[in-house]
């Protein structure tokens, strides 16, 4: 279990490297300025970023294999997507997000991190064209059967996903049908002893 904020950097380090690093280091320093301006993180966990942030967002990486495009769905303050473009420069990246001011920050962080893989898509999600995603994520987007509903059209039998929900993990998966629901597992975050990743594989269909 990564505990600190030592620990967390050298978590990172070890996935992505130097030049991984300093991208990083560049978003945090954003994230502390511009949360003074909109709420993008609870000002709580700005003293430890890289632990409730950086490092839960760049763990998704050994649950997945990444591969283009990696879609994050309400990306917001941009975790996991700014994380994932930030260590993984070979990936397409699209953060998907319909806040205005939200849109804006993530521009800006893409710009400042100079992250020429990442884009951002400033719509609602059911707005944004359809495209076959290697990897989806999704952190504090939305319920798992709405959010599965929501993206079934960019999934594919190759489709990897990988979403952050919490206390609530398991318990949202077998809320799912169960003729379907074993298309997903839960793993234990890295992070928080008490939250867990719901990881799939495949095509999810909103009309099963």
């Amino acid at each position: 279990m990564i505990s600190t904020e030592s620990d967390a950097r050298s978590y990172v380090a070890d996935l992505a490297g130097d030049a991984a690093i300093a991208r990083l280091d560049i978003l945090i320093e954003e994230l502390a300025r511009e949360n003074e301006l909109q709420n993008l993180v609870a000002k709580a966990t700005l003293g430890t970023v890289w632990q409730r942030h950086v490092a839960d967002s760049a763990q998704l990486l050994q649950f997945c294999e990444p591969s283009s495009p990696w879609l994050d769905l309400g990306s917001g303050a941009g975790f996991p997507g700014l994380v994932i473009a930030a260590m993984r420069p070979e990936i397409s990246v699209i953060l998907i997000e319909s806040r205005k001011r939200r849109v804006d920050w993530l521009e800006r962080a893409v710009a400042s991190m100079e992250l020429t893989n990442c884009q951002v898509e400033g719509r609602r999600l059911e707005s944004v064209e359809s495209v076959s995603a290697g990897v989806i994520s999704a952190r504090a987007f939305a319920p798992l059967d709405r959010l599965l509903a929501l993206s079934a059209r960019f999934s594919t039998k190759d489709t990897c996903w990988v979403l952050p929900k919490g206390r609530s993990a398991a318990q949202e998966v077998r809320a799912l049908p169960k003729n379907r629901r074993n298309m997903f597992h839960v793993e234990q975050s890295r992070t928080d002893p008490e939250a867990g990743i719901v990881v799939g594989r495949g095509q999810w269909s909103a009309k099963a």
